[in-house]
């Protein structure tokens, strides 16, 4: 076996880390957003417009990992 095809499981673990956090990333500055919006006593449309967001890159981390479930 060749070094690289080695490392192939733990490349790919790193891929999977790094694109779970781009939406985890997302969903915490969103909720932190929504919460200060909430004590501001912003419209709630616009805590809505973040809690869809939230929403949405959840469903977001669900098709990545389930992607890589089926590998």
């Amino acid at each position: 076996m060749k070094a690289h095809e080695d490392n192939a499981p733990l490349s790919d673990m790193r891929k999977l880390v790094h694109d779970v956090r781009n939406p985890l990333n997302s969903i915490s500055v969103c909720a932190e957003l929504a919460k200060l919006q909430i004590q501001n006593g912003q419209p709630s449309s616009a805590v809505i417009e973040n809690l869809d967001r939230i929403l949405s890159e959840c469903r977001q981390c669900s098709r990545i990992l389930g992607d890589a479930q089926k590998k």
